[in-house]
């Protein structure tokens, strides 16, 4: 049934009331659960002092939001603001060589931060996948560039190639790998790129310029080349109607949620909490599922503000950088689940789509999805834990496909056939509700521990089975409607903008 069916008004009223209270009371056990255990002894190292004249303590358990507005601080706002300073400047009297000045400012930048060594390092990728890139064999591309990527990855080719790197301070590692993962990527989207490309090849400098855009380089977001190509290469800069507006808006939105996350983070420690199992025990069911989600969404705002503050940086120089990922709170399908937009955007376009295809064959859905998340896997490191995950999502992804297929045949779909389009908008609701919670639960393997998605899903499975499992699974119903009816009326919103484009 179509995206636009409507529901009446005091039915979504009902579902908005619905999950308003469950949240409420989600987070209230919750606030307390962290009011309770902040002086606990095993939640020392997570918990440190905070605002005293609150009487709060700050869960400091995420080691990358700390590392930012630590010892990153100064960094980031130092190295930012110089690229913004030159590539301001450039853009205003010669701005068909900003590309070369960004790639300048970013040899340099990566130079001063992590030495010579890390330089050559990373220059020898580059040159190495440039020359597989001549060959213009795709296959040829996908092997060394893995290859490259796994000496990155996999011990002891790791543990050797940072070896070279002397010296030691607190964020070498994070840079190294960090520069390292997206570098290689970045060099593959080129020799890819380049492979398509029917006449010639692009230049090696070019490559450069690409990967050493200082805003990306460190932790991305990944553009692929074309798009990045196309957009330094544009010789008349033109600002559209209201974008300086859009970009100072969303600085402050991004200033905003930095605020928030600190505050969010004196009252409920949800990252501390999650590592004593015992103490997770004594929660009550609502309060579980509502620290799993937490986590989530939580990891979504980590991402949004990181890339969100990244792509300001972009769009001042006048790029279109890849959008932050999609909120968890908004997704109830597999395929839209991802925490970087620009890695899967590469992904999709060059092993999901391509060999996936239109996604309506189930095995080549099959394929595509495994060939996916291998290359996930070695992204992000292969350990046991990843293994997991990756197989749990891959699954997921795969099943929704197989249901979409099995009740695409007799006698399901003419059953459909004969609803009404409200009813058929409210069963699609209820497995969109149960799939709600398979990302919920697949997630937060890689997000927090196996033991901690163990306990949640035996909690809400088996021995809160069949008051809690029930209760959440309806409130999750009402949230998936109300996803629906946001989605209905963006659709009916591009659709009003695409005649007025016609007209």
């Amino acid at each position: 049934m179509g995206v636009k069916t409507m529901l009446p008004s005091y039915e979504l009223g009902f579902y908005a009331l619905a999950v308003t209270c469950a949240v409420v009371y989600s987070g209230s056990g919750i606030f307390e659960a962290s009011r309770d255990s902040m002086n606990r002894r095993a939640f020392r190292d997570g918990i440190k002092p905070g605002w005293h004249y609150f009487g709060r303590k700050m869960d400091v358990a995420d080691f990358e939001w700390v590392m930012w507005f630590t010892s990153f601080r100064n960094v980031i706002i130092f190295a930012l603001s110089g690229h913004v300073l030159f590539g301001k400047i450039c853009s205003m009297t010669v701005p068909q060589h900003r590309a070369v000045v960004y790639m300048l400012y970013g040899v340099l930048a990566v130079l001063g931060s992590m030495g010579l060594v890390y330089l050559m390092i990373i220059l020898s990728h580059c040159l190495v996948l440039y020359s597989v890139a001549l060959a213009k064999q795709k296959w040829l591309c996908y092997v060394a560039g893995l290859c490259c990527l796994a000496s990155f990855k996999v011990e002891p080719f790791s543990s050797w190639q940072s070896g070279f790197v002397t010296g030691a301070f607190d964020l070498q590692d994070v840079l190294f790998y960090g520069g390292s993962g997206f570098t290689i990527m970045r060099c593959m989207s080129f020799a890819l790129e380049s492979s398509e490309r029917k006449e010639g090849i692009y230049s090696i400098f070019d490559l450069l310029k690409y990967n050493f855009y200082l805003p990306f380089f460190f932790f991305g977001p990944v553009m692929t080349f074309d798009q990045f190509h196309a957009q330094v290469s544009t010789r008349e800069l033109r600002r559209k109607d209201d974008e300086m507006r859009n970009i100072r808006v969303h600085a402050l939105l991004h200033v905003g949620a930095i605020i928030a996350v600190d505050i969010f983070f004196h009252f409920f420690y949800i990252l501390t909490l999650p590592s004593d199992l015992k103490f997770m025990n004594r929660l009550s069911d609502w309060s579980l599922a509502g620290l799993a989600y937490s986590n989530l969404v939580y990891d979504w705002v980590k991402a949004a503000v990181m890339f969100g503050v990244i792509n300001t940086i972009a769009r001042l120089d006048h790029l279109d950088p890849p959008q932050p990922p999609k909120c968890i709170t908004m997704l109830y399908v597999f395929a839209e689940t991802h925490f970087d937009r620009g890695i899967n955007d590469w992904l999709c376009k060059y092993v999901y789509d391509h060999i996936g295809e239109n996604h309506d064959n189930i095995m080549k859905e099959l394929m595509a999805t495994v060939a996916t998340f291998a290359i996930t896997t070695l992204w992000l490191g292969p350990c046991e834990i990843v293994y997991i995950w990756s197989v749990f999502n891959c699954f997921g992804l795969n099943f929704e496909l197989w249901v979409q297929k099995f009740f695409q045949q007799e006698p399901f779909a003419k059953l459909e056939a004969k609803m009404s389009a409200a009813t058929s908008r409210r069963i699609r609701a209820v497995f969109g509700a149960a799939n709600f919670w398979a990302i919920v639960l697949y997630n937060i393997l890689a997000l927090n521990s196996l033991e901690f998605a163990l306990l949640v899903t035996k909690r809400l499975l088996l021995t809160g089975f069949p008051v809690s499992t029930l209760s959440i699974w309806f409130i999750t119903y009402c949230g998936v409607q109300l996803i629906k009816e946001r989605e209905r009326i963006l659709a009916i919103e591009e659709e009003k903008c695409d005649k007025a484009k016609v007209e």
